[in-house]
């Protein structure tokens, strides 16, 4: 009988010590296993900043050629119209015969603001009186607009889209970069070339 209760004794130190080892290695297990997850939700969160960067740069390229017309003459194109496709429908092309419905389509990815980015920095720019860097017109811009993402280098490769088109001027001081509107430069220039004269 005691080789009996010997043999059990034996039997259950070595199960005592499977579990043992067994939860040694469960714990082992759960804290790689969130360490993971804690690698893959920074991942997550850095994919989802890098989207929203992306889709402010779609917009904002959608909207620099200005005709309607221009994606549906050019289907290989893949900075006007994948944008314009991507906010309403993916995967679906606008015919040719709704020019008219663009807007209303455009309207679904800026939910509360129609206006695109390019009308936004240029109405931006036209209110100003002094000139102004791209971070400067991003703060403006998000403040004005706080259920829009603008990003300062999407909002300065707008600004100089739009002098590309003679639609905003640009001035550097000193190692910085200022914008200003075309049409308020006119006005600047107007003014000291009369007085000039006189």
């Amino acid at each position: 009988m005691s080789e009996t209760a010997t043999a059990t004794q034996d039997l259950a130190s070595q199960y005592a010590a499977q579990v043992t080892s067994d939860l040694e290695h469960n714990l082992k297990e759960q804290e790689r296993v969130n360490a993971e997850i804690v690698l893959l939700q920074k991942e997550l969160a850095a994919l989802q900043q890098n989207h929203t960067v992306l889709v402010s740069m779609q917009q904002a390229l959608a909207v620099v050629p200005a005709p309607a017309e221009q994606p549906t003459a050019v289907p290989g194109s893949p900075a006007v119209p994948s944008p314009r496709d991507n906010a309403t429908a993916p995967g679906k092309k606008a015919p040719k015969k709704s020019t008219g419905r663009p807007r209303r389509k455009t309207a679904a990815a800026p939910t509360a603001d129609q206006a695109t980015l390019v009308d936004l920095v240029r109405r931006h720019l036209a209110e100003q009186s002094e000139p102004r860097s791209a971070a400067e017109i991003t703060t403006a811009l998000g403040q004005a607009h706080p259920e829009r993402t603008f990003k300062t280098t999407v909002v300065r490769t707008t600004l100089e889209g739009l002098v590309a088109k003679s639609q905003a001027q640009r001035t550097r001081q000193g190692r910085s970069v200022y914008y200003t509107s075309a049409q308020a430069s006119e006005q600047e220039s107007g003014p000291q070339a009369d007085a000039q004269i006189s």
